[in-house]
């Protein structure tokens, strides 16, 4: 078998690249090789499911840029082929007078950002929208909204299927043999020969760019965070998208409230350090892995900086009282009784050896191959605007091979 190009990992980023290549060159041959049986089986069928507005990100920064751009691409894919979404909008909250400043440089961020609508409410107004929370003041997103993401990853699949791509479920990527005319790609199942390989392989993208032969400066640390379930009785007491001001000394958001598509609340996420790449319980653990994890400069960095938070983000992982004591700082009424334990995702997080954190997204490429070495939230709803650059990328390398 040759393909033109042979995308690894049918993750989000992965089968958007392939429609945006089967888009700009209806007739490539097109290969996407996955090692679980079906797409999006991690970070993309994982997550909370929300559409992001852009309103955090640095201006100019390839995270502001891909938003923006990625959000309207996935509208307009999603009104095009019927895929439901809805555009909830979004408070974030100041629950106290000392977080004013801070929820002003996120106001000033999404204005630079271009985001059209945002305002800053009064408490007054913010409690005619959400009347359960604490705040003293709030920035209204109209933008925000929710979405099934692996129904959107199905979709780019089946479109791409359509147009004549080969899917390869159920095998994993082993070598790349590079024979100057062609790359052969080896794994458990068969041999495939392409002219450019692509990787999106989300939690295992540094092991499997190191597998291509390209030279990497981080390891990806997978980083749990899970969530509980608002009873159905206890619905009532969310309408929108309820978020903190998030802790700018830590890289994570803080727990808040998200409705689901299909039904539901979820409450939180944790940010806790898992002990295997897709444990997405407390109970899975893989030694291998979480050795290389502890072992890692870029890890001892992190845990001595970020030590108490980490003590306090596990306490929370295995105590739902202490749980919902973070949850009661953006609605004081809900209690233990509220809340049934719900699912969890594992957050790929690239870490340099001086424990720096790859904020934003990184792809890398040598001849004949593009890597997608880090694409954090928001590449959901960046997908279309991620794989439209990957597939630039990728042609390219095809336009250099043929010529």
């Amino acid at each position: 078998m040759k393909f033109d190009v042979t995308i690894v990992g049918a993750g989000i980023v992965g089968l958007a690249t392939a429609f945006q290549l089967s888009e700009q060159q209806p007739e490539l041959k097109i290969a996407i090789i996955e090692k679980e049986r079906k797409p999006a089986q991690h970070q993309t069928g994982n997550n909370s499911g929300v559409i992001h507005s852009g309103i955090y990100y640095k201006p100019g920064g390839s995270k502001a840029i891909n938003c923006r751009k990625g959000y309207q691409y996935l509208l307009d894919f999603c009104d095009k082929y019927g895929i439901k979404y809805d555009l909830c909008g979004k408070v974030i909250v100041a629950t106290k007078e000392e977080e004013r400043p801070e929820l002003e440089k996120i106001y000033q961020r999404g204005l630079a950002n271009g985001m059209q609508g945002i305002r800053k409410i009064s408490k007054e107004e913010t409690l005619e929208k959400e009347p359960h929370v604490r705040a003293v003041e709030s920035i209204w997103v109209p933008q925000a909204g929710i979405i099934d993401y692996k129904e959107v990853a199905e979709k780019y699949l089946e479109i791409v299927k359509e147009r004549g791509a080969k899917f390869f479920p159920s095998q994993s990527l082993y070598r790349v043999i590079d024979k100057e005319t062609e790359l052969r790609i080896i794994t458990d199942k068969r041999e495939i020969k392409t002219d450019v390989i692509v990787t999106c392989a989300g939690l295992y993208s540094d092991k499997v760019a190191k597998i291509t032969g390209q030279e990497i400066n981080y390891k990806i640390l997978p980083f749990r965070g899970e969530y509980y379930n608002l009873k159905p009785e206890k619905e009532y007491l969310v309408n929108n998208l309820i978020y903190p001001v998030p802790n700018p000394a830590f890289p994570f958001l803080g727990v808040h409230f998200t409705p689901r598509i299909y039904g539901g609340i979820e409450a939180g996420p944790n940010a806790v350090l898992a002990f295997k790449r897709e444990g997405y319980t407390r109970w899975q653990y893989d030694s291998k892995e979480f050795k290389e994890t502890l072992r890692y400069s870029g890890f001892k960095a992190i845990a001595k900086q970020y030590w108490k938070t980490g003590i306090l983000e596990q306490h929370r992982s295995y105590s739902k009282r202490a749980f919902v004591k973070a949850l009661q700082g953006l609605i004081p009424s809900i209690t233990e009784d509220d809340l049934v334990r719900g699912s969890a995702g594992v957050r790929a997080m690239a870490v340099a050896p001086d424990g720096e954190m790859l904020d934003d997204f990184l792809i890398l490429e040598q001849p004949r191959i593009v890597n997608v070495c880090n694409a954090p939230s928001p590449a959901a709803t960046a997908s279309l605007a991620i794989g439209e650059m990957v597939a630039e990328k990728a042609m390219g390398q095809l336009k250099a091979v043929q010529f």
